[in-house]
């Protein structure tokens, strides 16, 4: 809690005198309309104007506590369950792409049914090519 309201109010203060860092032009035209701007008009003098400059506060100090040791942890879990994650993706992926050699290249291919073999029909076989194929796009890619 106290680090967000350090960090709220360090945002404040920054974006507060951050405006007032930049160079400020005042000059006057020729039909007496005065101008301010950050850039001085070419050809014509302009009076420029004192603008406090920004203080930078300094970056607070890394906090190295125990819950920076218990988040390291939970890291640390994260990556090991997302890199097995990724291994199971790819070993599906590997299943499903020899699945679809099998499938494109053997036009007489059989499936179990209760123990026994049944060969597909042709239609049923470009179902489960076009079935293999978007499985493959959708996870693979």
């Amino acid at each position: 809690m106290r680090w967000m309201i350090l960090a709220a109010t360090l945002t404040l203060a920054a974006g507060s005198t951050a405006s007032q860092a930049a160079q400020i032009y005042k000059w006057v035209d020729a039909q007496g309309v005065t101008h301010f701007d950050a850039q001085p008009p070419v050809g014509q003098s302009a009076q420029e104007l004192e603008t406090q400059k920004a203080v930078t506060p300094p970056p607070p100090p890394p906090v190295r506590t125990e819950s920076s040791q218990e988040q390291q942890t939970v890291d640390a879990k994260v990556k090991k369950q997302i890199a097995a994650q990724e291994a199971k993706r790819k070993e599906y992926c590997e299943t499903q792409r020899t699945n679809l050699a099998q499938l494109q290249n053997n036009p007489r291919v059989r499936e179990e049914v209760n123990g026994e073999f049944r060969r597909f029909t042709e239609e049923e076989r470009q179902a489960r090519i076009a079935e293999v194929k978007k499985s493959i796009d959708d996870t693979c890619n």
